[in-house]
């Protein structure tokens, strides 16, 4: 049984049911059985135990990160753990120490230091705080993730963690137009993906079989794009209001995760078609379509109105997005001459940076030179680009999503229920093994902005699906864009030992993860 999302955020009551009867002792939680992995551990001293007494200490300005530290381990615990400026002398403290952390950590690095009398996070700001909490999390035993009381010795190993992130860039996409998830699923994804240091969420929010963002200028691209019978097989309709939006973009940007949204085009518009028939060229609106067929639509890049509805769109997205990033797509535009999509992408890709965002598109908008200030997310399967290299040369950036190592919608085997398998079978060890700084010999490391996992719905309908597909498979990419190098591919046994340790936590939370045979999952 999954706990409701309000018990979660129950922080400021106490307490007060008995803890449960003693069970079987956990298996012991080592300084480096982290996902991802740390860039410095070193254990050493007496750990420190979290008891009834244990107080949390926090700046004003830290308050936010250690009401979420606090909300996270009273349910397990059953203790109070009052929030305080300053911890009482001789108390059992867990201390956020925000600010002059060190240049080298940047705005989410962090340093965590385990003592018998207490646990210090020090970061350059909240961010790194968050980071910190992560951490500590996952060094109490995995039963702190259930949701009553338990008798456990909460005990944290002691040592010194120095951590920061590889990449800046390291996101999670779900899509939103082939089956809408609901608001409260996408919450629920977020608090899953930043239990990893996941720190953006891309929602594909509009393609060829629904539109999922409403949009005052042309309102009937959610009333019809997002009305029952749209989506894959004619279920899943459903759109975000600007409510709802701008809702997901304060529950995440509470847990350090940004919103990047995505209306693509030229290309995958038959349903903002089908709602403004005057987007075609010849004004005749197509029929709905809910299966999974890719290419045939196309925006008409002769007709002004077409610039028109691209900017209003633009506009409005960019107002209610705070975040650097809106993804416009440009991937799979086959009905669209190349002629044209350049014509399209010159004019609007300036659009963009006109409302004050920084352009991102998949890596097909390589060949426009209005890409040059833009992010291209590569999705191929080839470890070479030329017209994206050249991008690059020109000022491009990427976020790297190679589809046969990181889109979570391939079926781990050809048993898997779920999914598709048109780019590959992807289990845990492909996930994790390779590197996104090098998987394209053409594109240096410098031009790699960081590795994003897409998620794509033709076959999903619920949370639990999203889950299974998602995990474990989501940790593997969390560790290549935090992780350091030399922890990466070569190191699949420490990895693959940290994730069997993991599962119980994902068992406590009611997460429906995938138990790969690849992995030796803990009880």
């Amino acid at each position: 049984m999954r706990l409701p999302l309000a018990a979660l955020l129950a922080c400021a009551l106490p307490l007060t049911a008995a803890p449960a009867p003693a069970s079987a002792a956990p298996p012991a939680v080592s300084l480096g059985s982290v996902l991802p992995a740390p860039v410095s551990v070193r254990p050493s001293g007496s750990a420190f135990r979290l008891t009834a007494g244990t107080v949390i200490a926090a700046p004003p300005a830290a308050r936010p990160v250690a009401d979420r530290l606090a909300a996270a381990l009273r349910p397990a615990t059953g203790y109070r753990l009052p929030i305080r400026a300053h911890a009482p002398a001789g108390a059992p403290v867990i201390e956020l120490s925000p600010g002059h952390a060190g240049a080298g950590l940047g705005a989410e690095g962090y340093r965590l230091s385990v003592r018998r009398s207490g646990v210090t996070v020090r970061a350059n700001g909240n961010a790194g705080l968050y980071a910190g909490v992560q951490t500590l999390r996952q060094l109490l035993p995995a039963a702190i993730d259930a949701s009553t009381p338990r008798h456990v010795r909460w005990t944290v190993p002691g040592g010194d963690i120095v951590d920061h992130p590889r990449f800046a860039y390291r996101g999670a996409m779900l899509d939103e137009a082939r089956h809408f998830h609901t608001p409260a699923e996408i919450k629920r994804y977020i608090d899953e993906i930043s239990r990893f240091k996941i720190n953006y969420l891309h929602l594909h929010l509009a393609d060829d079989q629904g539109w999922r963002i409403q949009i005052d200028s042309w309102p009937r691209l959610a009333t019809v794009g997002g009305a029952p019978g749209t989506g894959v097989d004619g279920v899943g309709g459903g759109y975000l209001t600007k409510a709802d939006y701008r809702d997901l973009v304060r529950y995440a940007a509470e847990r350090f995760v940004t919103i990047v949204p995505e209306i693509d085009m030229p290309g995958h518009v038959n349903a903002a078609q089908v709602a403004y028939p005057e987007l075609t060229c010849d004004g005749v609106a197509p029929p709905p379509r809910t299966d999974t067929e890719v290419g045939y639509s196309s925006l008409c890049i002769g007709k002004e109105i077409t610039y028109r509805f691209v900017e209003d769109v633009i506009r409005e997205l960019a107002a209610l997005t705070p975040g650097p990033y809106l993804h416009i797509g440009g991937d799979e535009a086959h009905a669209t001459t190349a002629a044209d999509y350049l014509t399209f992408e010159r004019r609007v890709l300036p659009l963009v940076r006109k409302y004050g965002k920084t352009a991102y598109g998949w890596n097909e908008i390589s060949r426009s030179p209005s890409a040059s200030d833009a992010v291209a997310q590569f999705w191929g399967l080839d470890t070479s680009d030329p017209a994206l290299a050249a991008a690059v040369a020109g000022g491009t950036k990427v976020v790297m999503s190679p589809a046969n190592r990181a889109y979570l919608d391939m079926k781990y085997d050809p048993s898997t229920p779920l999914g598709l398998s048109w780019a590959a079978y992807i289990e845990v060890q492909d996930a994790y093994g390779w590197d996104p700084g090098t998987r394209l010999t053409d594109v240096p490391e410098s031009a790699v902005l960081g590795v994003e996992a897409p998620l794509w719905s033709e076959t999903l309908r619920s949370i639990d699906d999203i889950e299974f597909m998602a995990f474990p498979r989501l940790a593997a990419i969390a560790e290549l864009g935090w992780s350091p190098t030399r922890s990466l591919p070569g190191d699949w046994e420490s990895f693959r030992a940290r994730l069997g340790a993991y599962g119980p936590r994902w068992a406590h939370q009611g997460v429906d993860f995938y138990r790969s045979p690849q992995i030796p999952w803990a009880d």
